[in-house]
């Protein structure tokens, strides 16, 4: 039996919402800013939605709908429906606040942990169908857009999703591919002149002459902070268990193995060094061949903030405000 969000019968199918822009440089910036400034008003998503938005945002009405989006599905904004309201959260404050840690995405930990908010299937924000089963589900390596397009109807038919037009998933293959593609540098530059969105620098999908590639493997980038906080998250959706198997952590959809594409050598190193990164809350395991976490306790979100701006510390050699 298949596992994950996608599976479950109150599920509903997110194709759209981004109006074909990917996540741009400073969007989340922009998005934060406003709604900070704005979240005390009776109904505070006029601030996409009313005719000074263009103005404020600096952008036409569907890129303000998209900005929007994508702050809401990275978790830096919420929204309340049924109250009209956005708000900004705790981890938009603590990267975009008065005091925030890394105000213009300088740093690829801050990439790290939006990659993990809008892809890890949290319930909590809106799960983007394309970005979650590429990531959780899709068991090719190499593919082409199209492979993508007919994985997805073939999902949306066996799921009996409505109304699932293949127009509009080839719309959303092109905004995930525009979002995480990495180009090697050659006739359009280098690598970094090439980059449409932030989240192409982590390198997680290589792209040449309309052929690409998951970077399945090890991430030298991805900080001890994060990944800890990650596999916590993963872990309270699971229950309030103490241990987690290996083969948890690895492959179950939403886990921290599958969403930055970690394979089992450079998975397991990455449990290994939260020991001391936790303090001895998290540990590893292995009796009797049963590979394994325990945890303590779960991350408090002071816990959390504190692991987070460690890896703020480590690149910056100093305190992070």
């Amino acid at each position: 039996m298949v596992r994950g969000p996608l599976y479950r019968d109150e599920y509903r199918p997110a194709f759209s919402g981004h109006e074909t822009f990917p996540l741009r440089y400073g969007w989340l910036k922009k998005a934060y800013d406003a709604v900070a400034a704005g979240q005390s008003l009776p109904d505070s998503r006029q601030i996409f939605r009313s005719d000074e938005a263009i103005a404020r945002f600096g952008v036409g009405k569907n890129m303000v709908a998209s900005i929007r989006h994508w702050a809401n599905c990275c978790g830096i904004i919420a929204e309340d429906s049924a109250a009209g309201q956005l708000t900004t959260t705790e981890i938009g404050d603590f990267l975009f606040g008065e005091n925030g840690v890394d105000p213009y995405l300088e740093s690829t930990a801050s990439l790290w942990h939006i990659h993990w908010l809008l892809c890890c299937g949290d319930p909590v924000r809106p799960i983007k169908t394309t970005w979650f089963w590429v990531f959780n589900h899709f068991t090719s390596v190499n593919f082409k857009r199209d492979d993508l397009v007919e994985g997805l109807m073939r999902l949306s038919e066996s799921r009996g999703w409505k109304r699932v037009a293949r127009t509009t998933v080839q719309r959303d293959v092109e905004c995930f591919v525009r979002m995480y593609e990495t180009r090697p540098s050659g006739l359009h530059g280098p690598i970094e002149e090439s980059l449409e969105s932030p989240l192409a620098e982590l390198g997680l999908v290589r792209g040449h002459k309309g052929h690409f590639h998951l970077a399945r493997g090890s991430k030298a980038t991805l900080p001890d902070g994060v990944f800890a906080v990650a596999l916590n998250d993963f872990w309270n959706r699971q229950g309030s268990t103490r241990t987690l198997s290996f083969e948890m952590v690895a492959y179950e959809p939403g886990s921290p193995g599958r969403v930055f594409l970690l394979d089992e050598p450079d998975l397991a190193d990455h449990l290994f060094g939260l020991e001391d990164a936790t303090k001895g809350n998290f540990r590893w395991s292995e009796t009797a061949g049963l590979k394994q976490m325990l945890r303590d306790h779960p991350l408090d979100p002071t816990e959390a903030q504190d692991l987070l701006r460690g890896d703020y510390k480590a690149r910056h050699g100093r305190k992070a405000a």
